[in-house]
């Protein structure tokens, strides 16, 4: 099987659906499947089974490459997608709508993974959205039909911005194939608001090659002090300063690392030195995933401040993997989490946070608890565990295809 696989989202930087397209990849070339990446790159790329869209010279949202112009990319699709079986899509800008059209104009089967809240994302991280987002709206739906309406009432639909984020997800998912969504809590809310293409949730996982960084995971004994884990694109949808703030309030045993760089790296510097924790709060930028993948096993605590935006984080996983207990500022988040393994704060504050740390760190057995309960299930996170799922999916499309 050649399976095409499109996104937006620069495949060797840190990112959620950056790890899991690796992962994917990894898992289904390992299966016997030929595997093709199409992503935007912000340097050439010396791997043949990864085809570099066009990006944009001047426009780089987050400081990742940006898919442009559209026609070009089309035409750089057009000649990736020769002889694919199925066409993968994971993300909703330029270059998705691109692979969806061309896969369409081919006849190519289409599986659509939502990932996210793009509507948090897009009001988070582009220069003015309720401007910006129009003419990515406006191009959207000059591709993709635009049917589904958006219903009105829900929080998450309360401004016009939202609904115009939503409408966008929906008709994209309603124009796939099949659609997968790692997350059931996602899963609803898109149901909710008129997908009808046929979806399966289908949890993330990691590729064999992350997890052999990860052997030897041990059972964390905090030793009088509490050593916390954060990663993530540090940007105002992670919300990395609910942990400053929460560090503040805390004694000076809590430590904290934070892995990743973003819109909000200077901002959350800043705040660092403003509250007197440059001591105790290391910011170190992006750097390769092996970095995380130890830092994964040299901590006492992971810490999730992302709160109603996040579907299912890769980095949770790998927290799963090493035994690094977890704290999540969303419940939603839990829903991947093996049980013991994880606290959910009271509210997403800062103040609700730094409690919750305390708690842990005052009680160092309970860490140690936690930390058995994930090993205990870790092989849970492996992308192998979830593989026969994805390839039923997409032997499924195959089979409709054949048989119509």
């Amino acid at each position: 099987m050649r399976i095409v696989m499109v996104t937006d989202y620069y495949l060797p930087t840190l990112g959620g659906v950056q790890t899991l397209v690796k992962a994917h990849k990894e898992a289904l070339e390992r299966a016997g499947h030929t595997v093709v990446v199409a992503c935007p790159l912000a340097e050439p790329s010396a791997d043949p089974s990864v085809v570099a869209l066009p990006i944009s010279p001047v426009f780089n949202p987050d400081g990742y490459p940006f898919t442009w112009p559209y026609a070009r990319t089309e035409q750089v699709l057009r000649e990736a997608l020769i002889d694919a079986d199925i066409v993968h899509v994971h993300s909703e800008m330029i270059g998705a709508i691109a692979g969806l059209r061309v896969a369409r104009e081919l006849g190519i089967p289409i599986v659509q993974t939502m990932h996210g809240r793009i509507d948090v994302y897009t009001a988070s991280v582009l220069p003015l959205p309720s401007v910006t987002t129009i003419p990515l709206a406006w191009l959207h739906r000059r591709r993709i039909p635009h049917v589904a309406p958006i219903a009105g009432g829900e929080r998450f639909t309360s401004t016009r911005l939202a609904r115009r984020m939503w409408r966008l997800m929906v008709n994209q998912a309603n124009y796939a194939d099949h659609v997968i969504v790692p997350s059931a809590h996602f899963a609803a809310k898109l149901r909710g608001q008129g997908v009808t293409s046929p979806l399966t949730v289908l949890s993330n996982g990691l590729e064999d090659s992350v997890l052999d960084q990860l052997t030897g995971a041990r059972p964390r004994v905090p030793d009088g002090g509490l050593r916390v884990m954060w990663c993530g694109r540090v940007s105002p949808e992670k919300r990395p300063e609910v942990l400053i703030e929460a560090l503040a309030q805390l004694p000076g045993s809590v430590t904290a690392d934070l892995y990743g760089e973003g819109l909000a790296l200077a901002a959350t510097r800043r705040l660092i030195g403003r509250l007197g924790l440059a001591g105790r709060v290391r910011l170190h930028g992006a750097v390769p995933q092996s970095e995380v993948l130890a830092a994964s096993l040299d901590h006492d605590v992971f810490v999730s401040t992302s709160y109603d935006f996040d579907n299912q984080p890769m980095v949770i996983l790998e927290a799963i993997a090493s035994g690094l207990p977890v704290v999540i500022s969303d419940p939603d988040l839990g829903e991947s989490i093996p049980d013991g393994g994880f606290v959910a704060t009271a509210e997403p504050t800062a103040t609700a946070l730094a409690a919750e740390l305390r708690r842990l760190l005052d009680t160092p057995e309970r860490v140690t608890a936690m930390s058995r309960a994930l090993l205990a299930d870790a092989g849970g996170a492996a992308q192998q565990t979830h593989l026969d799922g994805l390839l039923a999916v997409y032997r499924g499309l195959l089979a409709s295809r054949s048989n119509a």
